[in-house]
């Protein structure tokens, strides 16, 4: 049995996401702010022009010509919070409608519905397929804000702050790494192995997976399993736009040694992998 050619080495950034609370909105609209399953490619990229101090009104191309692919450490719980708001008001103090006018007795209290992902975590690699000079600039470039960030970080939402440092490192073979660092979770009880989702806005042909990870399920990550509109096109106040693009699914066998716990375990298992694998791995560079 011959083994299949891994894809060529990409460069990228190696992200932590997690928090005691995540929210990736995606249809949110008026009173429903509702999560995505996972970060979005909306969410990552702001994220990413928050810590560069770009202004809402910025370009972002060079953001977006980024490739994302996510690995699910942990989904979490969804979790939906109840808001009032007007409510026990006077009349004049009531929510203002789009007419301008005030809301009257009953109707002056209005319910809103927040969904959040709680406990989740996630592992994501940033990454472009070439490697001009300008590529490597803006990965330098992107890697340095994420280490100080100009401002706030959050995931998803300005109440969802990450719990440590966003950035894990920055390698020539990112991908490699996305698959090869521990997970912040704990093994399935009595399995050698575990099934781990990843998704990605691309064929996930291009995960660099040994054969004895590839899983037999119905998500390969040859064809899109759904749609998404999150690619931004600007986050102007007045003119915030986005497109559609298609999302990938696969599925990989990753070892139970692989699967850290959480706390300080899963800190110190990825530790001692960027310390002997990520930073001694030809061409990588934390």
């Amino acid at each position: 049995m011959t083994t299949a050619l891994l894809p060529a080495p990409e460069p990228g950034l190696l992200l932590r996401l997690t928090g005691p609370l995540q929210s990736w909105g995606l249809h949110s609209h008026f009173n429903e702010r509702d999560t995505a399953a996972f970060p979005t490619r909306s969410g990552v990229i702001g994220l990413l022009a928050s810590a560069l101090g770009r202004h809402r009104d910025h370009p972002i191309d060079d953001l977006t010509a980024l490739h994302m692919t996510v690995r699910t450490d942990r989904p979490g719980v969804l979790l939906r919070d109840l808001h009032t708001v007007g409510g026990g008001l006077p009349g004049k103090a009531t929510v203002t409608t789009a007419e301008g006018k005030k809301r009257p007795g009953d109707t002056g209290t209005l319910l809103t519905h927040r969904y959040y992902l709680a406990d989740a975590a996630f592992t994501v690699a940033l990454t472009t397929p070439t490697t001009t000079r300008e590529d490597h600039a803006l990965l330098d470039q992107c890697a340095d804000a994420l280490r100080a960030p100009r401002w706030a970080l959050h995931l998803g939402r300005r109440s969802c702050p990450p719990e440590g440092p966003v950035l894990i490192g920055q390698s020539d073979d990112a991908l490699h790494h996305l698959i090869h660092l521990p997970l912040a979770a704990h093994p399935a009880r009595d399995a050698e192995n575990t099934v781990v989702e990843f998704l990605a806005d691309r064929p996930l042909t291009h995960l660099p997976a040994p054969d004895h990870m590839v899983s037999d399920t119905n998500h390969d990550g040859t064809r899109p399993s759904s749609e998404l509109n999150d690619q931004p096109l600007s986050y102007h106040p007045s003119r915030r736009a986005y497109r559609a693009r298609p999302l990938y699914r696969r599925t990989l066998l990753l070892p139970r040694a692989q699967f850290a716990g959480l706390g300080t375990r899963q800190l110190t298992a990825l530790g001692h992998y960027l310390n002997t694998q990520l930073n001694t791995t030809e061409g990588s560079r934390r």
